[in-house]
């Protein structure tokens, strides 16, 4: 069973940056879509990024000009880039790797950022 493993969340101050990172444990085939997705208290999940495997990105309107979703695929790897951050990215965020009859998610990184 291939697993995803997030890291690279933390405490940042408004205006800062994080990059997150996801790794999978095994090879993911192609075609696929890898993105990243959040869920703040008392929210439903929604989606910040994707990626596919032609690196056609699609992002969220909030995170627009802010977020760079990137892939390694020698790595079977997803990163985002998140400049600017304001309070209301505080979320846990996850990674998601798609595919015919693949649905994977990590297990969530923290993002909290401060006024």
């Amino acid at each position: 069973q291939v697993q995803l493993v997030e890291s690279g969340g933390g405490l940042v101050q408004a205006g800062g940056s994080l990059r997150l990172s996801c790794a999978a444990s095994g090879s993911i085939f192609s075609p696929n879509t890898m993105g990243w997705y959040r869920q703040a208290p008392g929210k439903q999940r929604e989606l910040v990024a994707a990626i596919t495997s032609g690196r056609i990105t699609n992002y969220a309107d909030s995170v627009k000009g802010r977020f760079t979703i990137s892939r390694d695929n020698a790595k079977n790897a997803v990163y985002l880039q998140m400049n600017n951050l304001k309070p209301d990215d505080t979320a846990v965020y996850y990674c998601n790797v798609r595919r015919i009859r693949v649905d994977l998610w990590g297990q969530g990184t923290q993002v909290t950022v401060s006024s």
